[in-house]
């Protein structure tokens, strides 16, 4: 299932969203109508309610796989307290602090900013229980906000190589389609969420990109 909404307003709502398979956490405040259809489309069994550091831009400041959680220095642990007993939790201390920015994971790897230390990306390896490698993506160092990657398919945006879309191939272990959302962004992590059940996309999102973003991440109906 494909849903197109906007988070306060913004199109970007993978800015404001993360969810792994069986979770999803939205910023404080989120409407209830809009809670109501994460929960519907991504088939989860829990949504979370929180601010990182102040902010309601989750999906700027943390990613999520089924296995762990990796989230901004900035943050606080009463934060993300529900997270403790569920997932591996690290709170990175890095100058690459935008972690949903800069981390692209699914359960098989993770793609970073090629500008994170060495201890960082070894912390990444072992909280979110896969390897980790350093990249870009078209040229975008920021590849959390430029692609997005399920246990299903990945997304890239049309600049992306045909070495490069062979190399994620390998590397997550899924199809990669090419695409853009919220009618023609090339910043697809910004723009949705996702995970194996379903996405939530920009509602600029054309029907053309819907049709590629549901082949892509194999999802039905």
């Amino acid at each position: 299932m494909i849903s197109k909404l906007s988070i306060f307003g913004s199109p970007y709502v993978g800015v404001y969203v993360i969810s792994n398979d069986k979770m999803t956490i939205v910023p404080r405040g989120t409407d209830q109508r809009i809670i109501t259809k994460i929960k519907a489309t991504l088939k989860v069994n829990t949504v979370f309610e929180t601010i990182l550091a102040g902010s309601p831009l989750l999906g700027s400041l943390a990613v999520l796989n089924n296995k762990g959680a990796v989230i901004t220095d900035f943050a606080l642990e009463d934060d993300v307290n529900f997270l403790f007993d569920k997932l591996n939790v690290l709170f990175i201390v890095d100058k690459i602090n935008a972690v949903g920015n800069d981390i692209l994971a699914n359960d098989h790897a993770a793609l970073v900013h090629e500008d994170f230390d060495r201890e960082t990306v070894k912390l990444i390896e072992d909280t979110l229980d896969v390897e980790v490698v350093k990249g870009r993506i078209g040229g975008i160092k920021t590849v959390g906000s430029t692609a997005i990657v399920t246990n299903k398919g990945m997304l890239v945006h049309p600049k992306t190589t045909n070495e490069e879309m062979e190399f994620l191939k390998d590397l997550f272990k899924v199809p990669v389609y090419m695409t853009t959302a919220n009618y023609g962004s090339i910043y697809l992590g910004a723009s949705m969420v996702a995970n194996i059940h379903g996405a939530i996309v920009g509602e600029k999102t054309s029907t053309v990109e819907i049709d590629r973003i549901e082949n892509g991440l194999d999802i039905i109906g």
